[in-house]
């Protein structure tokens, strides 16, 4: 058990401090994902909580979910197995339920290795994962190059919404100054699985890093890194008015240049129309990690909080809270040569509540991004660790707490 009583300062116009207790309690519970298990990915639609990762064995990779009931994880359920998956620790599979009860899940299918060329799946199951629908694609480009990255949303009208990072603009063509650039691009199906949209929402933006994506109380938005034509890769988010995507629009200006992908990307959590995106950065040659609120569906966006007390590897998530105005944040905290799950609560007016740590973990990639979710007053979080495994071998964790009123 995990127990923190958690002083959340907010600080005054005259500069003084108020604090004021909020306490949270973490337990560790028995996680339902096997040996070799890894990318965890957690799900919350009105249809419910769903974790969802990968097992290995041999040279087969499996998707398993499970879900959150009253007396903890169901019995994990198969969506789809292959032998010839692409498998990253950044671009996760996942899978998700409508409210109508329907299962989606999507995966990656590994086309050329060598150029890591692969397309995104998807499928899904009207029985509960008894029985899946044949594998499709929600891009028809042919191109053999990156197609991944994926956010799947639930629109009204039992409908689904798919994001992903498309590569088909990427090899550079000398008759073509606008080729050689990664694409964010957006499809959307019915309620009968006929796809309705094949839209693109921006035409250049980082390589890398996971997109995120919700619906708020004007229409879906997604938030993902953008890249400038000078390098500089700042987090931006696109609204979807009517059938087109919005200019992006910056979430805060870090003027972070770089010269390649970090594999980074942000979180995004919505009600109505109060939206928080928590994203990283480095500044000053430190990692950092920040959130920033808006209060009108993502026009215009706050000063950002940040996250971290010392230094950060990102890997962020955040879940909004009741209010609208504060949230829940976490991250994965880089001090004195180890690394840390840690959580806590923010505000948007720059209160910070003293950081809960979750866990500690592998700052290398293998142990991927730590994720967290909120339905009513649960708070479900599920990272990958090798734990007392003598190989190191990773393997799911989960841990649930209860928030307070």
């Amino acid at each position: 058990m995990l127990v923190a009583a958690l002083a959340l300062v907010t600080v005054s116009c005259g500069g003084g401090s108020e604090p004021a207790e909020w306490t949270m309690t973490l337990d560790r519970v028995a996680s339902p994902a096997g040996a070799a298990s890894s990318e965890p990915q957690i799900t919350v639609a009105r249809g419910g909580v769903v974790l969802s990762w990968v097992e290995r064995v041999g040279k087969t990779t499996s998707l398993k979910f499970a879900e959150r009931t009253g007396s903890g994880w169901s019995t994990p359920v198969t969506a789809a197995a292959g032998d010839n998956w692409f498998l990253s620790y950044a671009d996760v599979p996942s899978v998700m339920r409508l409210e109508n009860g329907t299962l989606v899940a999507q995966w990656l299918e590994n086309i050329d290795p060598v150029r890591e060329s692969y397309n995104l799946l998807l499928s899904y199951s009207t029985d509960s994962g008894k029985t899946w629908a044949r594998p499709f694609m929600p891009h028809h480009d042919g191109t053999e190059t990156q197609h991944g990255f994926a956010s799947l949303l639930e629109l009204p009208g039992n409908a689904l919404a798919v994001i992903w990072l498309d590569g088909r603009n990427s090899e550079f063509l000398d008759n073509d100054p606008a080729s050689g650039t990664m694409t964010l691009r957006s499809a959307a199906y019915d309620a009968g699985w006929k796809q309705m949209a094949d839209l693109e929402i921006d035409h250049k933006v980082c390589e890398c890093c996971s997109t995120t994506a919700a619906v708020a109380q004007d229409g879906a938005i997604t938030a993902y890194r953008d890249r400038s034509d000078d390098e500089v890769r700042d987090i931006a988010v696109s609204r979807l008015e009517g059938t087109k995507w919005t200019e992006p629009v910056p979430v805060a200006r870090d003027n972070w240049r770089i010269d390649f992908c970090p594999v980074n990307g942000p979180a995004l959590s919505v009600r109505g129309r109060d939206i928080v995106v928590a994203w990283f950065t480095v500044k000053n040659e430190v990692g950092q990690a920040y959130a920033a609120f808006s209060k009108d569906g993502g026009h215009t966006w706050g000063m950002p909080v940040r996250l971290d007390d010392g230094g950060s590897l990102g890997r962020v998530d955040v879940e909004l809270l009741d209010d609208g105005a504060s949230a829940i944040a976490s991250w994965v905290e880089y001090a004195q040569g180890a690394s840390e799950v840690r959580i806590r609560r923010i505000d948007r007016l720059g209160a910070r509540s003293a950081p809960i740590t979750v866990a500690g973990v592998s700052g290398g990639r293998a142990s991927g991004f730590p994720r967290m979710a909120r339905r009513g007053n649960e708070l479900v979080l599920a990272w990958s660790d090798s734990g007392p495994s003598e190989d190191g071998q990773l393997q799911v964790q989960t841990a649930v707490g209860q928030l307070p009123d």
